[in-house]
């Protein structure tokens, strides 16, 4: 292998070719020309020695040697988002930019007017949102802070325990008009179901309560819980939602809140290196305040 140290700007051409397959896709996702990240693409290549793609009929096709690379490209990529982000603005500042992920429920039904209190109070940081319902690698910078259900194990990262938040099982009033509420837990097969498609850890938390409930049951199937609440406020059927949600609804009426109930934990995270950050300090304290406001108003929803 050459003994030339390749720049970030090879290794980003490279990363663009495999995420998008081609040169001219790659290019565009660059905002470069095509002649351009292949002239990178080749550089790369002399600077490994060896080849990294192969042309085929669909385009490029990675070679082992680019397989191999690809987690190392990605974590390359991680790093140089986190250091523009840190580069943004001063530790000390209230400016620059914050990264915050969180699961989809949480990311599109509670965060938003939690994060337009805090623009309006903290208008220079910039707020970058990622949903995904799979734990982020703060460890490896993917994000400045994240909203968990679980609770992290990793020794650098800081955790918050916000609340234990309870998810029940509603349905629209229409859909209750045509089929009638259930009285007991032996009732649900008998209705129409909202609940999960192949997600292992739904399936395990269902036997761990001891529910009643089986993939087969559900017709409605999905693992995106915004999907299952769009069709719980369609009146499609049954299904689950957090009690602060459905709260704001007046058309979705709790269903077996006394039988059926399940908790779920609420973390903040964020990485210890970045506790000196005052920008990121101060979203992690003003998510914290909030979102700890937003679970006792579940709990309230839960006494009522």
């Amino acid at each position: 292998m050459a003994n030339t140290v390749a720049d970030w700007h090879l290794y980003r051409a490279f990363l663009a070719v495999m995420q998008e397959g081609s040169l001219s896709g790659a290019a565009r996702a660059l905002g470069m020309t095509q002649p351009t990240v292949g002239r990178q693409v080749a550089t790369l290549e002399q600077a490994l020695g060896t080849s990294l793609f192969v042309r085929s009929l669909d385009g490029l096709a990675p070679t082992e040697a680019a397989l191999r690379l690809l987690p190392a490209a990605e974590a390359m990529a991680t790093a140089a988002e986190m250091a523009q982000r840190a580069a943004s603005g001063e530790l000390d500042a209230a400016r620059g930019t914050v990264r915050i992920t969180a699961s989809e429920v949480i990311g599109a039904e509670v965060l938003p007017s939690i994060l337009t209190h805090f623009n309006q109070q903290q208008p220079s940081i910039a707020l970058e949102l990622a949903l995904t319902n799979r734990n982020q690698d703060m460890l490896r910078g993917d994000a400045d802070i994240a909203v968990r259900m679980v609770r992290p194990t990793q020794e650098a990262l800081i955790a918050k325990r916000i609340a234990t938040l309870d998810i029940g099982l509603y349905a629209h009033r229409r859909y209750l008009k045509a089929h009638g509420m259930p009285r007991t837990r032996a009732d649900l097969p008998n209705h129409v179901l909202i609940g999960f498609d192949r997600d292992p850890a739904f399936a395990a938390l269902i036997a761990a309560l001891g529910v009643p409930l089986t993939r087969d049951m559900f017709a409605f199937r999905t693992d995106n819980h915004l999907a299952q609440l769009a069709a719980l406020r369609a009146g499609f059927g049954i299904g689950p939602s957090q009690l602060g949600i459905a709260r704001r609804d007046k058309n979705l009426v709790p269903v077996l809140h006394q039988d059926m109930m399940f908790p779920m934990e609420m973390w903040l995270v964020m990485h210890r290196d970045l506790r000196t950050s005052h920008r990121i300090r101060l979203v992690f304290d003003a998510l914290a305040g909030a979102l700890g406001e937003y679970a006792q108003t579940s709990l309230r929803d839960a006494s009522v």
